[in-house]
């Protein structure tokens, strides 16, 4: 079981879509769109919030993401009414619909428990835009540190776009020690997006854990595979 996510969106379309995003890269993880009303139009509905949570609800909780305010009001009133051993398991996040509906649905993936997701989810506050501008990578440990580095051309014809960053932050959560991509976290699918890492560049992969040189090569082997695109 993973941590369920409902998506509350003023618009049905909004919601399904993100859904329809999200799940590709965590299809394991149930995602369920509350957007909308129930004749579909432009509103929230506390009837379809509550019927998603109990879709999206398992052991390990639910989190909900909203995109405007009074999103976030029709689904406290819809926690409201839950019994009390549902509503202790649901989570409202207060995240950016999109950017940390897809970071959490990745964290849900990967095994995170509800308050691991709820973090991912908030991530996307602090991970800037820096598409345009070139990745600055950390100093290389010295020798005496115990830490380790590859460089890593990206092959993939579109960069390291959604899927493969999925991929790469997926691999990276399943190492114990602290990996960073040109100076940026290794798990966090925002900040690794965020490094905007086109075609051509080449990607610093590092640790200072005396234990992560098997963590290194193996994200290293990820991105010279091009992860599988033609």
């Amino acid at each position: 079981m993973t941590v369920g996510l409902v998506f509350v969106s003023h618009s049905s379309k909004i919601a399904s879509g993100l859904v329809e995003l999200a799940a590709q890269m965590a299809p394991d993880v149930a995602l369920v769109a509350a957007g909308g009303t129930e004749g579909d139009g432009i509103g929230t509905s506390f009837d379809l919030v509550t019927d998603a949570v109990a879709r999206a609800d398992s052991v390990d909780g639910v989190v909900i993401l909203c995109d405007l305010g009074s999103a976030i009001l029709t689904a406290e009133t819809a926690l409201d009414f839950l019994d009390d051993d549902v509503r202790a398991r649901v989570m409202i996040v207060d995240a950016p619909l999109v950017e940390g509906g897809v970071a959490a649905a990745v964290a849900a993936q990967t095994g995170e428990d509800r308050d691991g997701v709820a973090t991912a989810a908030r991530t996307a506050y602090d991970s800037g835009r820096t598409e345009t501008q070139a990745p600055q990578p950390e100093a290389t440990a010295g020798p005496d540190s115990g830490g380790y580095s590859r460089v890593v051309t990206v092959l993939n014809r579109d960069g390291l776009h959604a899927r493969p960053a999925a991929d790469f932050v997926k691999l990276a959560g399943t190492f114990p020690v602290r990996v960073t991509v040109n100076g940026k976290d290794a798990k966090s699918l925002l900040a690794i997006m965020a490094l905007g890492l086109v075609r051509g560049r080449d990607a610093e992969i590092a640790t200072d854990d005396p234990d992560g040189r098997g963590a290194v090569d193996a994200l290293a082997d990820l991105v010279a595979s091009g992860f599988g695109e033609d």
